[in-house]
């Protein structure tokens, strides 16, 4: 039985130093001294909050022009259905620009 004992004894405590390595390599003690001081915590999660509004806006606005350029190149090619389609899109774009404040 003690035989026993010994070998679970010796298992749990390389276990623990593996499990004790494992914390180091994930940078736990700096994670917990984040959260010690809520005003760096707080001022970290709002300079990442505006790059990413910010990264969300410029993709957008990529994706978006990208869009616009291939509806374009479509209603270039004068199809019927999508012609219109793209003819009305364009159609509100015009009435809505000139609504605009200037």
């Amino acid at each position: 039985m003690a035989e026993v004992n010994d070998k679970l004894v010796a298992t749990l405590i390389r276990r623990l130093d593996q499990l004790g390595e494992s914390l180091e390599k994930a940078s736990i003690a700096e994670y917990i001294e984040l959260f010690r001081r809520p005003r760096q915590l707080l001022y970290l999660n709002f300079l990442v909050g505006i790059v990413r509004g910010f990264g969300i806006a410029v993709g957008f606005t990529a994706v978006g022009a990208i869009f616009l350029y291939l509806l374009g190149k479509i209603a270039a090619l004068n199809l019927p259905l999508i012609g219109h389609f793209v003819a009305e899109i364009a159609h509100i774009v015009e009435l809505e620009l000139r609504h605009l404040p200037r």
